[in-house]
């Protein structure tokens, strides 16, 4: 860190959500550079376990210069850290925009779909498993005999619906395959040219796609949530108009999940045998369906701000720091030669 800092000589760090290194903030103290954490949050979870190694946590919160937090009770456990809150600017998430290009495909596909889709999104390690045993428990994998006709049962309401998962990390895209055929369902892979997309299980096993999955989803089922994980980002799916069916746990977003509830864009249950039941009830309802899908997107727009806002703070305090001459300064032999490789700080 010190090589680093020496070498680059920043005019300011901006370190993101809870990536608080003490050894970069005692390094950048030392040097007066400011160090600054934006888009700053901290669970209850999260400010125990720093404050079991308090000597460690409290000196590398306060040597930031400021800190601006996504919501009032992240405000408050970074202060009881010793952190310097200048601000609540809210999520800089909210400030994402969705590829308007996956979405315009998403919008062509989907005329051709030969049912509604549910997607279980970002879905994280035992979530695939519990969605797949529920849709076996529905019946998923049994044929359902033509002559039901009309009649609505269980097992033709999860057969009339397309279900796909998208695993948060690519590592497990393989395993995940794997979990589905084992489980007794055709899979259907998206990195797969050529595959034929009848299959009960599509997996979304590609990256930076996710506005094209949430754009040809009727509905989310937010991944992280069904564990006590957290959950995902559930502003994403708001603001490409995909309603969200969250389970018991967002920590990660508690605030985001409430107003995402008060708005009317989500539905929140206790697990996911109740969120694949609402999600065929919203699928069986257009009129709801539509309304919450209008509902993600004004939750998504009346929420932008934060990155205009950090935006300024940030560059207030670069344009405050003392400037530092690296263009006429001289170099030594070490550094007119290329930087090796160093290890990653993470």
């Amino acid at each position: 860190m010190a090589r680093f800092l020496d070498r680059f000589q920043p005019r300011i760090g901006v370190l993101m959500e809870t990536e608080v290194w003490p050894e970069m903030a005692a390094a950048c103290a030392e040097r007066r550079i400011p160090l600054v954490l934006a888009n700053a949050r901290l669970n209850e979870k999260s400010l125990a376990a720093a404050e079991r190694l308090a000597w460690l946590a409290r000196p590398a919160y306060s040597a930031l210069t400021a800190v601006w937090a996504q919501t009032e009770a992240d405000s408050h456990r970074l202060v009881s850290l010793g952190a310097k809150v200048a601000g609540v600017y809210g999520n800089l998430k909210f400030d994402a925009t969705p590829d308007a290009r996956q979405l315009s495909t998403a919008m062509s596909l989907r005329e051709h779909l030969p049912r509604p889709m549910v997607v279980l999104a970002s879905s994280r390690d035992g979530e695939e498993r519990l969605l797949l045993e529920v849709l076996k428990r529905f019946g998923a994998t049994s044929p359902v005999p033509p002559e039901q006709g009309a009649v609505r049962s269980i097992a033709k309401r999860v057969h009339d619906v397309q279900w796909m998962i998208v695993p948060r990390h690519p590592q497990r895209f393989d395993e995940v395959a794997a979990l589905i055929e084992a489980e007794g369902f055709a899979v259907a892979r998206r990195s797969a040219a050529g595959q034929p997309a009848e299959a009960e299980i599509w997996l979304g096993d590609s990256l930076g796609e996710m506005a094209l999955y949430y754009g040809l989803a009727d509905v989310a089922l937010l991944g992280g949530s069904f564990e006590p994980l957290g959950g995902q980002n559930l502003i994403e799916p708001a603001a490409c108009g995909c309603p969200v069916i969250m389970g018991p746990s967002t920590f990660n977003f508690a605030e985001a999940a409430q107003l995402s509830l008060a708005a009317g864009a989500s539905l929140r249950v206790e697990g996911m045998e109740q969120a694949v039941t609402a999600a065929l009830k919203l699928v069986e309802n257009p009129e709801r369906r539509a309304a919450m899908a209008q509902a993600a997107l004004a939750f998504a727009s009346s929420n932008r701000g934060a990155a205009e806002r950090t935006a300024a703070a940030v560059l207030a305090i670069a344009q405050a720091a003392e400037p530092v001459d690296t263009v006429n300064a001289p170099l030594d032999d070490d550094q007119q030669q290329p930087p090796r490789a160093e290890p990653t700080l993470d």
